[in-house]
C-alpha cells in the first residue's frame, strides 16, 4: 500500500492536508506520525540539539545560529525553520533603519514595533532581499511568516490592497527561492490564493493565550474560540492545508501544558503549547523527556569535581538510569532556575555547612524548585539550618540529638551494600507532632534512651531526603565506601523518575560490546625475557597481533621520538610503533607528548604547591607543559612519522590523574580529536560496591571527556608494584559491571609495560582468552567514544501510543524496562528486535531515528526480528513477513533471529542452516555463523 493509499485507508483526522504533506514529503512516513512534531523556540539559552526529536523546530534567527555541516547532519532529521516577521518590524532588526519612513503606517504599542504598509510596490522585493535572502544564505529553507494581520492596526487602510500586497510577498519568495518552505501565522483571508505556495497555517491562543498588556496568561473566551476554531477546520477542508495551534501555558506548570495540547490534538491540530517568550521546550504532538538531572555541591569539600562525591558515586546510577547530569558548584552562587522542561530533577549532596554568604541564595532556590513542583532529593545534609518558611515548606523540622540512638525502622531501600548504623549525623522530626507529612515514608526512624523519635531520611512528597550517614558508609582503615542506600531505588522513587526506554552504551544488537586500549607507557621499557627485547615489541608480537579484536594503541611522543628521552632507542621504537598501527585491527592514539601526571592547573598547586614539578610527567629537559604541544603536536608527531598512509590519530588518551580542564578538552575537540580515560571502574570480589563503578564521563564547559569502561592494570597490581599478575582479577570487574546489571562494556585496557614481565603476558593472556570465548560485539574505542557522545544528546519522547527516539546513529541500543512491557518490532519504525536482558529488553535500533511500541506478546509476531548479533546492522528492510539486512562486523559474524522457524535463511544468496547447538537462549531464536565479517542476509518466511 502507497503511503499516500495508507492515510486515505486510515482516514487520518487531518484530511486533505496530511494527505497533502505526505506528498510532498513533509511528514516520516511512519504510521505513527499522524502529523509532523512542531516546535517553537525563540530563545538563546538552549541548545538547538534540546529539540531534535521534533521534526520542525521553528527558531528566532537573531537568537539561535543554524546548523551546519556535521551538525546539522547528526540533527536530521529535523529542520529548522527561521521566524520572520512580515508586517511588523521591530527596531532592533537589522533591516529596521534601512525601511523608509514612508513604509511605515501604524504602531503596535504591545510589541513597541512598527507596522509596514504592504501596498508599497517595493516591499516584496526588499523584504526578499533584506531579510530572508541573509537568512537562506545561513542555511534555513523553511520561513514562519509572523504578523500576517497587523495591517488591521492602522487607522486606514486598504484591505484588498493589503492582502494583495501580502500575496506578492509570498510569489516573491518562491521566485526568488526555489524550493523554499513557509508557514503562515494567520493570514486567512489570503490562504484560499497562495494554498499551492505554503504548506501550514498557524495560528496562536485558541485555549490559552498571553495578554501581553497585562502580562498574564488567560484562558480564551469560549466565543473567540469557536471563532478560531470554525477558521482553522475551513483551512483544513476547503485549501487541504494542516493547522498548527499555539497555546501559551506556564512553563513550570506542565500538566496544564500537556492537557492543553490534548484539546488541541482532539480538535485534529497540530499543537503546540510553551511559555509566552517561547523561550522553553513546551509540548506538542510529542512531549520530550527530560533526560537531565542537577546536582548541586560544595567544591570546597573537593579538590576539583572529579573527586566530589556527586561525581564519583552519584553520576553512575543517574546515568544507568538514562539521565545526563549537570553539576553546580555552590561556591558560584546560587544554581541555575532549572525548568521541568529539560529536567527531571534536582539533588543536593553536602556533607557540611555550605558557606554562609550562599545560604540565603540556596534557601531561595530550593524554595522555587519547590515552588515549581521540581523533583528534589537532598543527601548528607541540607547544607544550612532550615528556616522556618522552608521547614514548613518541607514538612520537617532539624532537631538536636543528644546521647545514643537506636535504629527502630529502615526502608527496604537502606542496607544495600552495608547495613545502616546510627552514627552522628542532621536528625530531623515531622512538623505535625507525631505524624508524617501527607504521602511521606520514612526511610529511617530513630530513638534515643529518653524514647525520643528522630528522623534521618523520608521519601516526601516533593521528593525526599537522606542524611548522613546513611547514604553511603566509610569502610575503616581503607580508602573504600559502601552504599547504604539503593542508590537506583532511590533516585527513582523520590524524584519519580518515569519508566522509559533507556539510551544504553553497554550493548549493540543484544551483546555486551568489547574493544581493547593500550596506553603507551612503558613503550621504551625491556621485557625481562631472553633477548632483553622491547615490550612494546613483545607486546606487538604476542599479544596484537594475536588476539585481533580492535584495539586502540598509544605511543608518548617523548619516549619513542628522536628528539625524546631515548634518542638511542628511537629507531627500533618508532618501528615497532610503525607495525602495530599498520595493523587493520588497530586505530592510532595518542598518548600525549610528555605524560603529564596534573592536568589541572589548580589542583596541581593545591595538591603540590610550590612543588608543582612533582606533579609533572616524564621529565624533558627544557620544556614547559603546554597543552597544545600535549594535545596536538603529539599527535601531528605520531601522524607524520609513525602513521601509515591512510590512517591518522583518532583518540587523545588522558595520562596521569585523567582529569583534564576545560581548555585539554576543548583543545582536543577543535583539533578533531576524540578523547578517553578516567574513570577508575575497578569494583573486585575484594572491594563489591558501586561506588567503584565510574559513570559514562564528565562534561566541563559543554566538553565531554569519556572515560574508560574499565580501569587499566595498575589497579589490580598495586600501581605496578606486584603481584604483576594482578590483573587477572579483571575478570572480576568484567563480571560484576555485568550481573545484576550491564553497567559496562568489556574493555582490556592497560599499559605497555605489561609485556615487560612474563607474568603481566600471562595476565593478558587469560583476559584476552576468555573474552574471545564470550559472546561479546566487538567495536574499536573510537565506536564506543561515538556512542557515549550520541547517548548524551539523544532524545527520547512520548509520541502517541510509543516513544519517539532520536540520536545520531552511533549508539543502537535503547533497554526497555519490563513495566513497559515487551517490545513490538512489527509495529514499530527503526526497530530490528530485541533481546531479554537482566532489566528488561535490549532494543535494537537501525539507526537515528525510530519510534518503538511495546505491549504484550500474546499474539504471534507478523516476521522474523533479529535477536542478537556480533556486528553492526547497516541496512534493514522489513516487507511483509520477510527480512533483508545488511551486517558488518569485526569478526566472522555471528547472529540469530528471532520467529524464523519456518523461514529460508540466506547470506549472500547462498542458503544457511542455523547452528546445532544455538548459544540463543530466547524463545524459538536460531543462531547462524559465517566465516567472514560481512553479509546481505535474506529471510524468507511463508505467509502467517
Amino acid at each position: 500500500m502507497t503511503t499516500l493509499a495508507m492515510a486515505r485507508h486510515l482516514g487520518l483526522r487531518l484530511g486533505r492536508g496530511l494527505v497533502r504533506l505526505l506528498a510532498c514529503g513533509l511528514l516520516p512516513t511512519a504510521l505513527h506520525a499522524a502529523t509532523p512534531a512542531v516546535a517553537l523556540y525563540y530563545g538563546n539559552a538552549l541548545p538547538l540539539s534540546d529539540f531534535r526529536a521534533f521534526d520542525i523546530v521553528v527558531v528566532e534567527p537573531d537568537h539561535a545560529a543554524h546548523p551546519t555541516g556535521n551538525a546539522r547532519a547528526q540533527l536530521a532529521p529535523t529542520r529548522f525553520y527561521a521566524y520572520v516577521s512580515v508586517t511588523e518590524v521591530l527596531p532592533a532588526r537589522a533591516h529596521y533603519a534601512e525601511i523608509p519612513p514612508a513604509w511605515k503606517f501604524a504602531r503596535n504599542k504591545d510589541w513597541q514595533s512598527d507596522v509596514i504598509d504592504q501596498s508599497v510596490a517595493d516591499w516584496p522585493d526588499f523584504f526578499a532581499s533584506r531579510v530572508v535572502a541573509p537568512l537562506w544564505e545561513r542555511g534555513y529553507r523553511g520561513f514562519f511568516l509572523d504578523t500576517m494581520d497587523s495591517y488591521r492596526l492602522a487607522a486606514q487602510f486598504d484591505e484588498q490592497a493589503q492582502q494583495d500586497g501580502l500575496v506578492r510577498v509570498i510569489e516573491t519568495l518562491h521566485q526568488r527561492f526555489p524550493g523554499i518552505r513557509l508557514i503562515l501565522n494567520r493570514g486567512f483571508d489570503i490562504v484560499p490564493r497562495v494554498r499551492d505556495k505554503i504548506e501550514m497555517v498557524a495560528a496562536e491562543s485558541l485555549y490559552r493565550g498571553w495578554n501581553a498588556r497585562t502580562q498574564r496568561y488567560e484562558d480564551v473566551t469560549p466565543q473567540d474560540r469557536a471563532w478560531l476554531q470554525a477558521q482553522l477546520r475551513t483551512i483544513q477542508q476547503r485549501d487541504g492545508l494542516p493547522v498548527l495551534a499555539i497555546d501559551y501555558a506556564p512553563p513550570h506548570d506542565r500538566a496544564l501544558a500537556r492537557a492543553t495540547a490534548a484539546r488541541i490534538a482532539a480538535d485534529g491540530f497540530i499543537p503546540w503549547v510553551s511559555d509566552a517568550a517561547l523561550s522553553t521546550i513546551g509540548i506538542g504532538s510529542i512531549e520530550p523527556v527530560p533526560r537531565r538531572v542537577l546536582v548541586v555541591y560544595n567544591g570546597a569539600e573537593t579538590p576539583s569535581l572529579n573527586y566530589s562525591l556527586a561525581h564519583r558515586f552519584l553520576q553512575m546510577p543517574l546515568n544507568h538510569l538514562g539521565y545526563v547530569v549537570d553539576f553546580a558548584d555552590i561556591r558560584e552562587g546560587a544554581p541555575p532556575a532549572v525548568g521541568r522542561d529539560r529536567y527531571a530533577g534536582v539533588v543536593t549532596w553536602f556533607t557540611g555547612y555550605v558557606p554562609e554568604d550562599r545560604v540565603a541564595p540556596l534557601a531561595r532556590w530550593l524554595q522555587a524548585r519547590l515552588d515549581e513542583q521540581m523533583p528534589l532529593l537532598v543527601l548528607g545534609d541540607f547544607g544550612f539550618l532550615l528556616t522556618q518558611s522552608l521547614s514548613e515548606r518541607l514538612g520537617i523540622q532539624p532537631v538536636r540529638a543528644n546521647g545514643p540512638q537506636r535504629i527502630v525502622h529502615t526502608s527496604p531501600l537502606l542496607g544495600f551494600e552495608a547495613d545502616p548504623e546510627p552514627l552522628d549525623g542532621p536528625r530531623f522530626v515531622w512538623n505535625a507532632p507525631q505524624a508524617p507529612s501527607d504521602g511521606a515514608q520514612p526511610l529511617v526512624e530513630l530513638r534515643n534512651e529518653r524514647d525520643q523519635a528522630f528522623l534521618g531520611g523520608a521519601l516526601m512528597p516533593w521528593g525526599g531526603f537522606l542524611a548522613n550517614p546513611f547514604v553511603t558508609a566509610e569502610v575503616p582503615g581503607t580508602e573504600f565506601s559502601h552504599w547504604v542506600a539503593d542508590p537506583f531505588a532511590l533516585l527513582q522513587r523520590s524524584l519519580r523518575l518515569p519508566a522509559l526506554p533507556v539510551p544504553d552504551a553497554t550493548t549493540e544488537n543484544g551483546r555486551r560490546m568489547l574493544f581493547a586500549h593500550v596506553d603507551g607507557d612503558g613503550f621504551a621499557s625491556r621485557a625481562e625475557l631472553a633477548g632483553s627485547p622491547l615490550a612494546a615489541d613483545v607486546m606487538r608480537r604476542e599479544i596484537i597481533e594475536k588476539y585481533r579484536i580492535p584495539h586502540a594503541i598509544s605511543v608518548i611522543e617523548a619516549e619513542t621520538a628522536p628528539h625524546g628521552l631515548y634518542p638511542e632507542l628511537s629507531p627500533q621504537l618508532e618501528e615497532v610503533a610503525r607495525k602495530i598501527f599498520q595493523l587493520p585491527h588497530v586505530e592510532i592514539a595518542s598518548h600525549t607528548f610528555s605524560h603529564p601526571f596534573l592536568w589541572d592547573t589548580k589542583v596541581r598547586h593545591g595538591v603540590f604547591g610550590d612543588k608543582s614539578e612533582a606533579a609533572e610527567g616524564l621529565h624533558v629537559p627544557g620544556y614547559t607543559m603546554d597543552l597544545r604541544r600535549e594535545i596536538v603536536g603529539s599527535s601531528q608527531y605520531i601522524n607524520e612519522r609513525l602513521a601509515p598512509p591512510d590512517k591518522k590519530v583518532r583518540i587523545l588518551l588522558w595520562s596521569g590523574d585523567t582529569a583534564p580542564n576545560a581548555e585539554a578538552l576543548e583543545i582536543t575537540e577543535r583539533a578533531g580529536l576524540l578523547n578517553m580515560n578516567g574513570g577508575d571502574t575497578s569494583i573486585t570480589d575484594n572491594v563489591p560496591t558501586l561506588t567503584e563503578v565510574g559513570p559514562l564521563g564528565i562534561t566541563k564547559n559543554g566538553f565531554l571527556q569519556v572515560y574508560a569502561p574499565i580501569t587499566n592494570e595498575n589497579i589490580y597490581t598495586s600501581l605496578w608494584k606486584g603481584p604483576f599478575y594482578g590483573y587477572q582479577r579483571v575478570l572480576q570487574t568484567f563480571a560484576l559491571t555485568e550481573s545484576p546489571r550491564r553497567l559496562k562494556p568489556v574493555d582490556i585496557y592497560y599499559h605497555t609495560y605489561s609485556a615487560s614481565k612474563r607474568a603481566g603476558l600471562n595476565a593478558l593472556h587469560k583476559v584476552y582468552s576468555w573474552a574471545v570465548a564470550q559472546p561479546l560485539h566487538p567495536v574499536f574505542p573510537s565506536e564506543y567514544i561515538y556512542k557515549v557522545q550520541d547517548w548524551h544528546g539523544m532524545a527520547i519522547a512520548r509520541d502517541g501510543a510509543g516513544w519517539r527516539i532520536r540520536g545520531n546513529g552511533a549508539l543502537r541500543t535503547v533497554r526497555l524496562p519490563a513495566a513497559l512491557g515487551t517490545p513490538l518490532p512489527a509495529t514499530s519504525q527503526g526497530v530490528a528486535g530485541w533481546r531479554e536482558g537482566p532489566e528488561g529488553s535490549y532494543v535494537h535500533l537501525t539507526g537515528g531515528d525510530a519510534w518503538l511500541r511495546s505491549g504484550t506478546a500474546a499474539q504471534p509476531a507478523a516476521r522474523p526480528s533479529l535477536y542478537e548479533a556480533n556486528a553492526r546492522l547497516t541496512a534493514w528492510q522489513a516487507e511483509g513477513t520477510s527480512v533483508r539486512f545488511s551486517l558488518q562486523g569485526h569478526a566472522p559474524l555471528e547472529f540469530s533471529l528471532r520467529d524464523a522457524g519456518a523461514c529460508q535463511v540466506r547470506a549472500d544468496g547462498r542458503a544457511l542452516s542455523p547452528l546445532s547447538s544455538s548459544r540463543a537462549s530466547g524463545p524459538a531464536a536460531r543462531a547462524y555463523r559465517l566465516s567472514h565479517a560481512a553479509a546481505d542476509i535474506q529471510v524468507q518466511c511463508p505467509a502467517r
